[in-house]
């Protein structure tokens, strides 16, 4: 039986096998694009729901002027009245004739003083009721009967007092921001962990060693918390002060456009003092995560 040899040369008709070539790799993006595309989500996510929220406030608010044309002013109507004081809060012609950033500054100052001096005495007791059970059976119920007193209602004896308008507000600030300071720091002082404590005896570290290493850095995050409580009320009391005091300020400014029936430059000024209100409650929250960090690390 005759075997045929078969032939191990290729088929010139027959196509090559086509040559696989590498797929491109993707190009990633880079590390900062990726934390720039992270921020602006964030951002986003931080500032359109309050834009779109204010959005629907504000039309509401128009239909609502135009339906009843007799109420407050619409937003429209705001901005066609008060268009120079919003556009223009700078301006200074001497006197009282200022733009509301003259007026919202004159208040932080007396804010900045009288908030500085209830924070500096408001700790001081705070430790002391929150360290000595009887400094706290001893001043813990008068604080509690003084804290209730409405701000206003330090005025008049604030006026008799001292008998000068600028030093009346800052007492009337005083003594609004600093029981919240007071009860905060005291909370604190006691929520001390008895751990601390007695890393303190282990050590022996002296009065002043405890209160810097063991008592305040425990004791931050209460204290931040008075202190952000009493910048808010020391803003509504100078406001509220102004307004029967008199002189430069956001109250004055307030009280001086009811009485020349401008009710669209007190909608105007309002929104002024709940935007430096929040900045202000902002700034405090700030500077405690700052502190705070640092006691953390220290």
């Amino acid at each position: 039986m005759a075997l045929r040899a078969v032939s191990m040369n290729p088929d010139p008709a027959a196509k090559a096998p086509a040559e696989i070539l590498p797929m491109p790799t993707p190009k990633r993006p880079s590390r900062l694009v990726v934390k720039f595309g992270e921020a602006t989500r964030e951002t986003l996510g931080l500032v359109l729901p309050p834009l779109v929220t204010i959005s629907i406030l504000l039309f509401f608010w128009q239909m609502m002027a135009v339906k009843m044309p007799a109420g407050l002013p619409s937003p429209t109507t705001i901005w066609t009245d008060s268009r120079e004081l919003i556009l223009h809060p700078f301006f200074d012609n001497g006197g009282v004739d200022k733009g509301l950033f003259w007026h919202a500054l004159t208040s932080l100052k007396r804010v900045a003083i009288g908030f500085s001096f209830a924070a500096v005495v408001g700790i001081a007791f705070g430790v002391l009721v929150g360290s000595s059970r009887l400094a706290h059976r001893g001043l813990d119920p008068i604080f509690q009967v003084l804290r209730t007193v409405p701000p206003l209602a330090w005025l008049p004896i604030s006026l008799a007092a001292l008998h000068q308008a600028n030093p009346s507000a800052l007492f009337v600030i005083f003594i609004t921001a600093i029981w919240p300071v007071i009860i905060n720091t005291a909370v604190g002082v006691r929520n001390v962990p008895e751990d601390y404590r007695n890393v303190g005896r282990v050590l022996r570290l002296s009065p002043t060693g405890y209160f810097f290493k063991i008592l305040l850095p425990a004791a931050t995050p209460y204290i931040f918390t008075g202190l952000r409580i009493g910048i808010g009320m020391s803003w509504l009391a100078i406001v509220a002060s102004e307004m029967l005091l008199g002189g430069v300020g956001v109250g004055f400014f307030i009280w001086d456009q009811y009485n020349a029936s401008r009710i669209s430059d007190i909608i105007v000024a309002l929104v002024w003092v709940g935007l430096v209100g929040f900045a202000l409650d902002r700034l405090v929250a700030l500077l405690g995560r700052i502190v705070s960090r640092g006691a953390s690390a220290g």
